[in-house]
């Protein structure tokens, strides 16, 4: 599950002036390693002006159509984005790692579910293919959606989500906020604020009807968004939220922060694929994952910021402390998993089982 594969690109559809979507052919052979779950992402890797460069998208389909499509937006000196929307065409092979993450709620037919679900711009990718997965799957739940962006223009799916609200008219509720475009209904003026949302749940929406809430964006906005939610009283546990790539907060390691134990080097065991390697690394230099890299070992990363969760793995001997997460839940990290971008080593020896996932 940590190989790349080369998939070709079936379509590249321009879905507003600084997005596209773009589709890619699952040979038949790889089809049950691309298979997917709503909310997952995939990571991509190119060579751009000979540099390799990776990183995660997520996929925008609903999982009944089975089809792989991302969504990838133009970010400010975002090399990759940038280079995917001058470059990428029909007939193009790029490097695609098969499905990871773990954002949404596994669908139950037989749940009659509310879900409220927060967006802003590029965010909607994965709450677009949990919306519509959700909604075919489970006919008695219903979803209302906020999605914030500038512009009616710059709303990435706004076909496709217009059509999703006109085939479930009664169990799909969609709202715009525009920041810099005046719609005539003042409540959706603006951006997704805490002080946005509570106008919204005093006016709009009732949270203590709901039974689960999806928020994906910028981490100013997630954070606010899960204030308020709380303050309406619900539950953290039924909040899932999301960064997306372009809001990966910098923070670099600061040596010493943690006292050492023991050695100072810590002899390293990773399991990928059914194979051991091993090296020796300082306890407080740098990530296991950067340690490993400089090994020559292929290690599966993307963001390198605590966000994508695809360099995820489970400690099965020794300890690590992981200096940001926002991928892994509580859950996962009582289990033993961790972010090996963000792990420093604290024990002598270190055992990381990339292959598992229980």
């Amino acid at each position: 599950m940590s190989k790349f594969h080369p998939l070709t690109v079936a379509r590249v559809h321009r879905e507003t002036r600084d997005a596209i979507v773009v589709t890619f052919d699952v040979p038949a052979d790889l089809r049950p390693q691309y298979a997917y779950d709503a909310g997952q992402h995939l990571t991509l890797r190119a060579r751009v002006d000979g540099e390799d460069l990776r990183r995660s998208y997520s996929i925008c389909s609903a999982v009944q159509d089975a089809q792989l499509r991302v969504a990838i937006k133009r970010c400010a000196d975002g090399r990759f984005s940038n280079w995917a929307n001058d470059h990428l065409a029909p007939g193009a092979t790029i490097d695609v790692m098969p499905p990871a993450g773990h954002f949404a709620l596994p669908p139950d037919a037989q749940s009659a579910r509310r879900y409220l679900a927060f967006a802003a711009g590029s965010g909607i990718t994965p709450i677009r293919s949990i919306v519509e997965t959700t909604l075919r799957a489970e006919p008695h739940s219903s979803f209302t959606l906020v999605y914030g962006n500038r512009s009616s223009a710059a709303v990435i799916f706004r076909e496709e989500l217009a059509e999703l609200k006109d085939r479930y008219p009664g169990r799909l509720n969609l709202v715009h906020v525009l920041s810099r475009e005046h719609q005539d209904i003042e409540l959706f003026n603006g951006r997704i604020t805490r002080e946005k949302c509570e106008a919204l749940f005093a006016q709009w929406i009732t949270v203590a009807d709901h039974d689960a809430a999806y928020v994906c964006g910028p981490e100013s906005m997630m954070r606010e968004v899960t204030a308020a939610l709380e303050a309406q009283g619900m539950p953290r546990t039924a909040i899932k939220v999301e960064l997306f790539a372009a809001s990966i907060p910098q923070q670099a390691h600061v040596p010493g922060a943690r006292p050492r134990v023991g050695q100072s080097e810590c002899e390293v065991t990773l399991v990928i694929d059914g194979s051991q390697r091993h090296y020796t690394m300082a306890k407080d230099r740098e990530s296991v994952l950067d340690a490993g890299l400089a090994q020559g070992i292929d290690i599966r990363y993307s963001c390198k910021g605590g966000v994508c969760s695809t360099c995820r793995c489970k400690v099965v001997e020794g300890k690590v402390e992981m200096d940001a997460n926002y991928a892994l839940e509580d859950y996962e990290i009582a289990r033993g998993f961790v972010l090996s971008c963000q792990s420093f080593p604290v024990t002598d020896r270190v055992v990381l089982d990339f292959d598992t996932d229980h």
